[in-house]
């Protein structure tokens, strides 16, 4: 469903949240190694996020990634947005340039009924609330079985 960049961005910004509660900024290299992913992409995609003030970042020897009250709001489809843009959730799923309601494609009502379901699970909890589940341990970021994630 999502591009490998946003997957990587909404892992990223979840694990920067889960050290950010603990009081902690995080670097590239962790952050990519504690997701699997790549370094120097996630180094990419941060740089993504903290342009769109999805994170903040900060230089220096106590620096690095961090998310903090001025991020509290930021939802999931704020992250999908900031690395992939809106197409996503715009647009005619054919591609036709003038698909709308009085002029529908054979797939229209129904990806508005897709949409909507996506738009709400991307916007109904908060990343920080999505942090705090995995602290807990209720959910997780990697694959814990040792197999490689698709």
């Amino acid at each position: 469903m999502f591009s490998q960049a946003s997957k990587y961005a909404i892992k990223s910004v979840i694990y920067v949240w889960t050290k950010s509660l603990e009081d902690r900024k995080v670097g590239a290299k962790e952050i990519g190694a504690e997701i699997e992913a790549p370094e120097a992409f996630t180094a990419k995609i941060l740089q993504q996020l903290v342009r769109a003030k999805i994170i903040g970042s900060q230089k220096g020897p106590n620096g690095g990634f961090y998310a903090d009250e001025s991020h509290s709001k930021i939802t999931l489809k704020d992250v999908v947005r900031a690395i992939d843009g809106d197409h996503l959730f715009s647009g005619c799923g054919l591609g036709l340039p003038k698909c709308s309601e009085k002029n529908p494609c054979p797939l229209h009502f129904e990806i508005v009924k897709v949409r909507k379901g996506i738009d709400s699970m991307l916007t109904t909890k908060s990343i920080r609330l999505l942090a705090v589940e995995v602290i807990k341990g209720e959910t997780q970021l990697t694959d814990l079985t040792g197999s490689v994630e698709s």
